[in-house]
């Protein structure tokens, strides 16, 4: 087989990296390439719509219907002003521009699952939603381990032992949250989706044919994953705050809040290197962690799942083929899977 390698488990991983990504969402996928991303989601059968009266199924409930597919263009604001693609600057701006496709793309799988005689949700609420839900995270992983932190900073007497000792609560914080989620029966399909994604990710990298059956032997760990991300930021910014020291607890309230985009454009470059590096040895001992980590985050999909996640995944190739592309064409083009 081409570009793929067999794991002791059986498993196939791809060694090939194309700048395609994506996203779980309700009973769906969301994939993205260079110019065009697509939603895919399968929508409850008449019969399950009846039974329900209308309301959305249960988040347990699997639907039975059709899949729905949409796409749209995706033109970067990268592509525009060169200065976006610096290294870093390019991690930032990425990241802002797949929140912002990954609600809206939420937004239409939700609506989705409603019956005819339902209110779609309004753009307005999910634009809300995205700004409480960056200001949580803000608030969780970086303002929460530090105050936590701040209680004993007479006791630790150092900066090294501060920033050690926050570093350690705030990598705490994340993995009992990631537990946490893996725990919730109602996230259950959704991890299932995510799974589907990185298989058809993968599948596609290996370039073979897209079926379900070719899928599902992959592995459902993918090196430029999302919850891998999260974890390189956890462990950068412990570096990055290091020099700080130990001002006044405003200024460390505050420099956690600014720093973030610096974080996350660093760990960025990290993720996109380790994902074109992904068959060196050394970076694959590096990105063990992070890979182990998803197993809290997807679940084995069936066949079913894994024809949705194909369904976007074409409905991308039917515009373009982000894997034969030029140097040219991918400038500004920055995709986590």
């Amino acid at each position: 087989m081409p570009d793929v390698e067999r794991l002791h488990d059986g498993e196939l991983v791809a060694t090939r990296d194309a700048p395609v990504g994506g996203q779980a969402v309700l009973e769906g996928v969301m994939m993205r390439g260079v110019s065009t991303w697509a939603v895919a989601v399968r929508k409850p059968a008449p019969e399950q719509i009846a039974e329900h009266h209308g309301e959305p199924l249960d988040p347990t409930e699997a639907a039975h219907g059709e899949i729905a597919v949409e796409t749209f263009p995706l033109v970067s604001v990268m592509k525009k002003h060169p200065v976006l693609c610096w290294p870093i600057v390019r991690g930032v701006v990425a990241l802002g521009e797949s929140m912002v496709i990954g609600f809206k793309a939420l937004g239409i799988s939700a609506n989705a699952q409603l019956g005819e005689e339902e209110e779609p949700i309004s753009s307005g609420a999910w634009v809300g939603t995205i700004v409480l839900a960056v200001a949580l995270a803000i608030g969780l992983f970086f303002v929460v381990p530090v105050g936590l932190t701040s209680l004993i900073k007479d006791s630790l007497d150092s900066a090294v032992l501060f920033w050690l000792v926050e570093g350690i609560v705030r990598t705490g914080i994340f993995l009992g949250y990631l537990w946490a989620l893996s725990r919730m029966r109602d996230l259950r399909r959704v991890f299932e989706y995510h799974g589907a994604e990185h298989k058809t990710i993968s599948c596609y990298e290996a370039e073979l044919d897209l079926t379900p059956e070719n899928a599902q032997q992959f592995s459902r760990l993918h090196p430029r994953c999302g919850t891998s991300f999260l974890l390189i930021v956890m462990i950068v910014a412990i570096f990055v705050f290091a020099p700080i020291g130990l001002p006044a607890w405003y200024w460390l309230v505050l420099t956690r809040i600014v720093g973030v985009p610096l974080i996350a454009g660093i760990s960025f470059e990290i993720i996109k290197f380790a994902g074109r590096n992904r068959a060196k040895h050394w970076v694959r001992i590096v990105m063990w962690p992070g890979l182990q980590l998803q197993r809290l985050t997807t679940r084995e999909p069936d066949l079913a799942e894994l024809a949705v996640a194909i369904a976007a995944m074409e409905a991308v190739l039917a515009v373009e083929k982000p894997g034969d592309l030029s140097a040219e064409d991918l400038v500004g083009v920055e995709v986590v899977a």
